[in-house]
């Protein structure tokens, strides 16, 4: 049988390779013809690549001419090779999209476009009889989005403020010497995974919201909205602080010194001059930063809990599209289920949001973006 087969196979390569005792003078006999077949492999093998060096390197030799155009053929080969590469990236990207297309469009077959855009109840358990409570599910992701943006908000509000003020900072009043230390400790709050902000969310802020919350007499959920925002915040202030920093440092001081022969002082010169001449970049620091917070699932997770609530106060519980994603997804799925079937749709959903927040500030740093001489 191929299981016996297998047996003596491994059997003979170990005596053959690992020196174990054969159990039959027939295995011993089979091993030694082994070893003597993998031998004559390698020998052959060694051959062959000789003789292919041996080739390729005549072969060069004979084109090798004082005509030769060497550095165009090669300039040819890295052109060919960044084309494969960037080939590669665009049919990545475009199977992704199909994907995402045609995995909703199964999942809209069984499911109301608009019931999914506007219905207001997210509950897409799916019983396994038919005579179970709930078999239907809901899948209005209404409070999904809703708790997308709130948390998203939440964390604009604290990221923007202390990332453009640190931006301006240190790129008009502090010294070289502190901007060379300050700058890089700023930026590897972008380095720190995902889950060590969820710990330090659920484990600190949480609590530190609950109960700040309970001595103003307010009714504050264990896992809360304004707890992941706030970290999320501290999250995404690297990608506000340091693109405006870089924004604001391209203004030419041409500009300054014209404000300052003007009589302004330098307070007046940041507002009026210089980041009016920056604001394309931080608009386009400001999107991209909220693209990075819709698209966060660990903090969410951990913080905000699991809950489809509709609603606008920042403190209960609410789950975001990133979440609900990891949700559905988790453990063994029926891939033909509407359940399972609603994480493409939600991804397909939150992959429009994110281009459309990307190609706004494109287009707002390229229409708007000042060109100097």
């Amino acid at each position: 049988s191929d299981e016996r087969l297998s047996l003596i196979y491994n059997e003979v390569r170990n005596v053959a390779r690992n020196g174990h005792t054969a159990s039959s003078a027939s295995i011993a006999e089979a091993a030694r013809h082994y070893a003597s077949l993998r031998q004559t492999t390698f020998v052959s093998v060694a051959g062959a690549a000789f003789s292919l060096a041996a080739l390729g390197l005549s072969m060069a030799r004979s084109r090798i001419h004082p005509g030769l155009r060497a550095r165009n053929r090669v300039e040819s080969i890295i052109a060919v090779f960044l084309v494969a590469s960037s080939t590669v990236a665009i049919f990545t990207t475009v199977g992704i999209v199909l994907s995402l297309v045609f995995e909703s469009l199964r999942f809209f077959q069984q499911v109301s476009v608009v019931e999914f855009l506007f219905g207001t109840s997210w509950s897409p358990q799916m019983a396994i009889r038919a005579d179970q409570v709930g078999s239907s599910g809901s899948f209005g992701a209404v409070p999904l989005f809703a708790g997308t943006l709130l948390i998203a908000g939440i964390a604009m509000i604290v990221a923007v403020p202390l990332g453009l003020l640190a931006a301006i900072y240190m790129s008009e009043y502090a010294a070289p010497r502190f901007r060379s230390v300050v700058k890089p400790m700023l930026e590897i709050l972008a380095g720190i995974p995902t889950v060590v902000y969820g710990f330090f969310a659920a484990l600190t802020v949480a609590p530190f919201v609950r109960d700040m919350g309970t001595k103003l007499g307010l009714s504050v959920a264990s896992e809360s909205a304004l707890a992941a925002g706030v970290v999320m915040g501290i999250m995404i202030i690297p990608f506000v602080s340091s693109l405006s920093d870089d924004v604001i440092s391209a203004v030419p001081h041409s500009l300054r010194e014209g404000a300052y022969g003007l009589g302004a002082t330098k307070s007046e010169t940041i507002k009026q001059v210089v980041l009016p001449a920056a604001l394309p970049g931080i608009v386009g620091s400001i999107l991209l930063a909220a693209s990075r917070a819709i698209g966060e699932t660990m903090i969410v997770v951990m913080a905000a809990g699991l809950a489809a609530n509709l609603t606008a106060n920042p403190l209960e519980a609410v789950t975001t599209v990133t979440t609900q994603i990891v949700t559905l997804l988790v453990g063994d799925q029926e891939f033909d289920s509407p359940k399972t079937l609603a994480a493409f749709a939600l991804g397909l959903a939150l992959f429009c949001i994110t281009l459309t927040l990307n190609g706004i500030a494109l287009h707002i740093v390229n229409k708007y973006r000042e060109k100097y001489d």
